[in-house]
């Protein structure tokens, strides 16, 4: 570390979310995710108050930096403190948690099966490892476009005609497609929604979902409240990268 420079500042593609016995950084360039442990987390909030590379050990910084999640700077640059997530209930690991699992009956929608199309061909058109990234490209691009924000209801349809489609998919859908697909179909109709991804801990998980504009979660298990949003898009709750 004697060759770089004693300050730093970390990407503003990362979240950091700090739970009491971890602390989890997402990378929503590539969608990497590092835990670190108490004793590196603690080096971590000491260098986002005081921007200085010298608060963490050598080995923590050059892994950090190798990764991307920080970058060398000239100058001191604090960056923002983590977000702070509630400590879990203690499930040793073998908590179930079943969200974004329920699945809607109904007819088939063109639109729906369309809007999951476009998500996987968005995953698939570059580098795979930024497919995280043109993903939220294409929400914060889609929720641009819309006029009013979706009711329960339209968000609701829209989310469960996704599903229906997605178990007709022959391409792997989980949480993260059919979120995104959801929204990019309510945005054909200008309807706005909050597209979420968060996290949850013991074991760490990721997930992501709908809410509508007030904040409900659409066609959630009530699981889903345990996790904390990372990353928000759309309406006045967008945190940007």
């Amino acid at each position: 570390m004697t060759d770089v420079s004693p300050f730093a500042h970390a990407s503003r593609h990362v979240r950091a979310v700090a739970f009491p016995h971890v602390l989890v950084l997402i990378d929503y360039r590539t969608g990497h995710v590092q835990c670190l442990l108490p004793k590196s987390a603690a080096h971590w909030q000491e260098a986002a108050r005081s921007g200085r590379l010298t608060a963490m050990p050598p080995p923590l910084a050059a892994h950090l930096i190798r990764t991307g999640v920080l970058s060398p700077t000239q100058k001191h640059t604090p960056w923002d403190m983590p977000l702070s997530a509630p400590a879990p209930p203690a499930s040793w690991g073998g908590a179930e948690h079943p969200a974004g699992l329920t699945r809607g009956t109904g007819p088939f929608s063109a639109e729906a099966a369309a809007a999951l199309a476009a998500t996987w061909s968005i995953k698939r058109s570059g580098n795979r490892k930024r497919a995280m990234n043109r993903l939220i490209v294409a929400l914060r691009a889609s929720s641009s476009t819309t006029r009013r924000p979706a009711s329960p209801t339209e968000a609701a349809e829209a989310v469960q005609a996704v599903r229906r489609s997605a178990c007709h998919a022959p391409v792997r859908t989980a949480c993260l497609e059919e979120s995104v697909a959801a929204t990019l179909l309510l945005a054909t109709r200008r309807l706005s929604v909050v597209w979420c991804h968060g996290i949850a801990a013991d074991p760490v998980r990721l997930h992501a979902w709908v809410q509508t504009v007030d904040g409900a979660s659409v066609a959630e298990p009530p699981s889903t409240l345990a996790y904390t949003p990372a990353l928000t898009i759309g309406a006045r709750h967008q945190h940007r990268l």
